[in-house]
């Protein structure tokens, strides 16, 4: 299983001088790659692959002495991020990609992070020692587990500096065996309602609610003459509002999937197609405001580490069909909350009402396949039921 394992870390006016050097050099090279491929394409129409670049770096470190500072395979992993945006590029291009853009030049404001893989740095403990650059200090929180692969040393938009441990072979934290299914519906008004019956959970509205303090500060930010001491520090103003309300909804997050995965064995989902639903604006902050996409992630990697199983169902008609008797209510709009059956007479609330679709859908997928509690397992691939 793979993870990352993520620090804060703290170092010297020194040593972090010398990171943001590192920054600097990875973004010129960066953006020079990005120029001999663009230009040797349109002016001789020959394409420069990764391969070919990185048998140049050592002619740039001989012109450009400040690059012999920099670790090898950090100048390596530059050009293969360039590679991977090239490639990522042309393959939403064969699938149709209306948005495909291709990789664009980076401001060194921008260029927040550099990898390091098997050589340059040591780890004794809580500290992490780079080549080149000096000793970082880690609030190891946790302890790290598996075979370290690479470490990313990344800086926050709000100048904190944090360590990414990639890891393989991390063992698994299986959970006792449990039989019990449970649906869950996302929504904008609750943002989550099982089918247990328990309260609905409140949308916090985490963005909604500091709106009005961002504004403010934007404002500000606005108004400030460039390059200035004042613009500086609106600008951090402005990144610690932002990175406060991703605290907020990570914890909130992250306490709602630890609860459901320690109480279910198999959890049923709507397979939303949330980049196709932002579409609507009128919706589409309230939407980004939810983060169902982060709140699925979450669920999807703990459930892996937990050994439970995620179904992911198809959300066609979830709120308008009728789980006693499964009549359909096509006339059901967005603005009806609850409604009652033409057939059964049973008085729905619209959302718990999808809860206990997705939980029959997922109780007559497992029979379908015969998953029993002997042969359970984790499953990450989209199931459509």
């Amino acid at each position: 299983m793979q993870r990352t394992f993520k620090y804060r870390i703290y170092a010297s006016k020194e040593t972090i001088t010398k990171a943001e050097k590192w920054l600097s050099l990875c973004c010129e090279l960066y953006n020079s790659c990005l120029a001999q491929r663009k230009y040797a394409y349109r002016m001789q129409g020959v394409t420069v692959s990764g391969y070919d670049q990185a048998n140049e770096l050592h002619e740039i470190k001989d012109s450009i002495p400040e690059f012999k500072s920099v670790g090898s395979q950090v100048l390596q992993n530059v050009i293969e991020r360039l590679s991977g945006g090239i490639q990522a590029f042309f393959r939403r291009i064969k699938k149709g990609g209306e948005k495909a853009g291709f990789p664009r030049f980076k401001s060194w404001r921008r260029y927040d992070s550099f990898t390091l893989k098997s050589t340059g740095w040591n780890l004794d403990g809580r500290y992490l020692s780079v080549k080149n650059i000096g000793r970082f200090k880690m609030n190891l929180s946790r302890p790290i587990q598996g075979n370290i692969k690479t470490i990313t040393i990344n800086r926050s938009s709000t100048n904190k500096w944090y360590a990414c441990f990639s890891c393989n072979e991390v063992p698994q934290k299986l959970l006792p065996q449990n039989d019990k299914v449970v649906g869950l519906d996302v929504g904008i008004k609750s943002f989550l309602v099982d089918s247990e019956g328990n309260p609905p959970v409140e949308n916090p509205k985490w963005l909604k609610h500091t709106l009005r303090e961002l504004r403010i500060k934007q404002r500000k930010l606005a108004r400030a003459i460039k390059c200035s001491n004042r613009r500086k520090e609106s600008k951090l103003a402005v990144a610690k509002v932002h990175e406060k309300v991703t605290n907020q909804r990570n914890d909130c997050q992250h306490k709602l999937v630890n609860e459901y995965i320690r109480n279910f064995g198999i959890i049923v989902v709507e397979k939303l197609q949330i980049r196709n639903m932002v579409r609507n604006h009128n919706l589409a902050s309230s939407i980004e405001d939810c983060a169902w996409g982060s709140f699925f992630e979450k669920l999807d990697y703990k459930a892996e580490e937990a050994g439970r199983m995620i179904i992911k169902d198809n959300p066609k008609q979830t709120s308008q069909k009728c789980h006693e008797c499964g009549y359909i209510n096509k006339e059901l709009t967005l603005k009806d909350r609850e409604w009652n059956c033409q057939k059964c007479e049973t008085h729905h609330n619209r959302d718990r009402n999808a809860a206990y679709n997705l939980r029959d859908d997922g109780i007559k997928y497992l029979q379908r396949v015969g998953q029993t509690h002997q042969t359970l397992t984790w499953d990450n691939s989209p199931c459509v039921v």
